[in-house]
Order: C-alpha cells, then structure tokens, then sequence
C-alpha cells in the first residue's frame, strides 16, 4: 500500500494484516479492539504478557467491564512477515535499541504507525526549511530512521490513559482518541484505511492536515507534567493546582511554545487552558511517574531532551527546561532508569 499525494479523500481499502510492536498498556487496548472488529491483528511481546496472551488472549477493562480478544502473540517477529500496518507502541526511549528487530514486519509497502509519546523521528521527513534534519535525542546516529524509514510513516498522537493491570490485561481509565496525520499533511488512502478500521474498532480517529501541531499540543504537557511528576510524586491534578509547581510548569510550557513556534507550529490553545485541561484530569498518575514507580525506564529524551536540542537548533533559550531536564536525568540515573539506548548526551 503506498502513499496518495492527492488533497482529496482516496477510497480507503480494508487492511490486510496489522502488528502491534509493543502491546503494552496502550498498544495493547488498540490491538484488542483491532482485533475484536474482525481484523487479522499480532502483537509482539515478551515474558509473562506474552504467556497470558497466548493462553487466555488479549484482556481490557473499561468501566469495570472486561472483554477478550483472541490475538496472533509471538516474542519473535520474523514469525508474522511484512505486514500492511506496523503500529510501534514502544516506550520511545527503548526504540534505538529495538528498531532493528522490526525490519521482518517491514516490506516496502508497510505503513509505519508511530504511536508514541514525544517527538518521532520522522519529524522532519519532507519539509523543505528546518533547522536540522535529524533530532539526535529520538534519533542518534540516524539509528532509527534507518529502520523505520521515514517516508513510510505515518504519525498518530495517543489521547488515552491506560496501565497494564496484570500479563495479558489492560485497564483503561479514559479516552480511546488516536490522531493520525501524514508527516506531508496529503489525506492518504493509508492513513484512511488505519482511520476507518480504528474507527470500527470504537475508536476516536480523526485525520489531521496538521499532525506536527497536534504532536506539539500533547508534547506540551508531556514535557512539563511528566519530570514534575517524577521528581516530586505528585499526580497531574496537582501539578497543576500547587502555584509553585504550576508555575514551573508554566515556564517549561512558554519555553517549549517558543521553540514550537520558531519551527513553524501552531498552539490552538494557550499556556492557561492547557493548565487547566490538567486540572480536570483528576489524580492521575503520569506515565513518567508510573515508570519510575515501576522501576522502568523513563521517557526523558523523547519528552525532554528533544525540546532542548530543537531550543539549541532554533536559537531559543529554555533555562527552565534545561534546569528540569538535568534534575530528572540525574533522579533517573540513580535509580538506574536512565536508558543507556536512548539519543541522550551530557
């Protein structure tokens, strides 16, 4: 299946075989509602989720009601072959190391999925002015890029909270809202087929004209909430109601805006109404804070450490990111959760 260049709205076709590389909390909620609407849906996983999945199927939880999916669940990709969508679910601070094990789901006309937090490492796939044509922090030696080729792409930003309750089950606490985008902003038959059978999934899935914009909108909290979260313990609804802590946050967020903006982005809300959407979540664990509770690695670079590279790349200072970035490596370092495959430096 390849890209449409075309404005217009290409008649989508079913896709043939999907793979969630990554079947966690959020990977596998999508993989189970793919799957329980008829599509031929595999997960590639480890350990004792793996296990669970192979014996019992694939479990989500949502309003305290539980449902099953039968998946295809292997530990080893070259099992299932090319496929038609590769939805990459990972942590990204993990994909350095493990973008080489995806290249047996990879065919030339695979669509590449990025369902993942932070900046992609497409990013900059196909604008003609940037700074830099490579965020080093997601993408370090170009590592990833060779892997998943950017011009097989397809970017997604998750709006759901969702942990792992035990192997081979997922609780969601809300949301099921994925954006899909093309890096080039054409509405593709591609990304309207992924649309229409997530869609059918019960799935929320618009397509942005805009999807680098939509990226931004989640990184801005992200970037700020999820080191807060994990230096301090504190649940998002507090980071955002404690003023001394909402102040912090807010200066990370004004920096970030710059930077954003100097890149061309457009912010369709501003710095008070993205506090206060904080607000209203309730006490809700970042995945940052779960990470670190949980004794994983955390999501720093994607999240943090790309904001100060593109600060550095665009001219734009950002002290309070940079202060930040600096507590909550050395916090993760510690701990040793500091993943030495990440894009970090310093």
């Amino acid at each position: 299946m390849t890209a449409e260049t075309d404005t217009g709205a290409p008649k989508a076709r079913k896709p043939g075989n999907i793979c969630v590389f990554g079947a966690g909390a959020v990977g596998g909620f999508m993989a189970h509602g793919l799957a329980r609407a008829g599509f031929e849906t595999s997960v590639v996983a480890r350990g004792p989720h793996l296990e669970a999945m192979r014996a019992s199927g694939l479990g989500v939880v949502r309003d305290g009601e539980e449902t099953r999916a039968e998946v295809t669940a292997t530990d080893n990709a070259a099992d299932l072959g090319p496929q038609d969508y590769l939805v990459v679910a990972l942590k990204a601070s993990s994909l350095p190391l493990t973008a080489p094990d995806l290249a047996p789901l990879i065919g030339p006309e695979t669509t590449i999925v990025t369902a993942m937090n932070g900046l992609p490492h497409w990013y900059f796939h196909g604008l003609a002015e940037a700074p830099v044509t490579r965020i080093e922090a997601v993408d370090p030696g170009g590592v990833v890029s060779a892997a998943l080729p950017p011009e097989q792409s397809l970017g997604c930003v998750v709006y759901t909270a969702a942990e792992l309750a035990g192997p081979g089950l997922v609780r969601v606490m809300t949301g099921r809202r994925f954006i899909l985008g093309e890096p080039g902003g054409a509405i593709t038959r591609r990304a309207t087929s992924f649309a229409d059978a997530l869609r059918s999934a019960g799935f929320d899935a618009p397509l942005s004209p805009c999807i680098r914009d939509d990226i931004w909108m989640k990184l801005w909290g992200n970037l700020s909430f999820n080191p807060l979260s994990a230096l301090t313990g504190e649940t998002l609804d507090m980071l955002a109601r404690r003023d001394d802590l909402a102040a912090v946050a807010r200066a990370m967020m004004v920096e970030a805006q710059a930077v954003g903006e100097a890149l061309g982005v457009r912010f369709g809300t501003d710095v008070e109404t993205r506090l206060g959407g904080a607000k209203s979540v309730g006490p809700h664990k970042t995945s940052m804070l779960q990470d670190l509770e949980r004794g994983k690695p955390l999501e720093i670079d994607a999240l943090v450490t790309a904001v100060t590279e593109l600060g550095r790349a665009t001219g734009v200072a950002t002290p309070t990111i940079d202060m930040i970035l600096a507590l909550v490596r050395a916090r993760a370092r510690t701990l040793g959760l500091y993943d030495v495959g990440s894009g970090a430096s310093g």
